[in-house]
C-alpha cells in the first residue's frame, strides 16, 4: 500500500544527495594525497613500520597483564610492597 504523502519524492531526493556526497573527494583523500607529495615513500614506509611496532608493543603489554590476571587466583588479592624512600 503506497502512501501519497510525498515520501517517495523525499526518498529520491535523499538518494540523490547521498550519491553526490559519496562522489565528492573526502578530507582523508586530500590529506593522503598531500602527505604523499610532501613525505618521501621511504619515510612513509619507516613511519608505517614504526606504527606497527608500537601496536605490537601495546599488544605484548596487554598480553602480559591478561596473563597475570589469568594466573592470579580469584580469591587472592594482589600484594603491595612498601618501599621507604629517604
Amino acid at each position: 500500500m503506497a502512501m501519497d504523502d510525498g515520501s517517495d519524492d523525499r526518498i529520491e531526493d535523499m538518494e540523490r544527495r547521498v550519491e553526490r556526497l559519496e562522489a565528492r573527494e573526502g578530507a582523508m583523500d586530500r590529506s593522503r594525497r598531500m602527505a604523499q607529495s610532501v613525505v618521501p615513500e621511504e619515510t612513509r614506509q619507516h613511519l608505517k613500520a614504526a606504527g606497527r611496532e608500537q601496536l605490537l608493543a601495546m599488544r605484548s603489554l596487554l598480553d602480559h597483564w591478561i596473563g597475570r590476571l589469568r594466573d592470579e587466583p580469584a580469591d587472592e588479592k594482589p600484594t603491595r610492597e612498601t618501599i621507604k624512600i629517604e
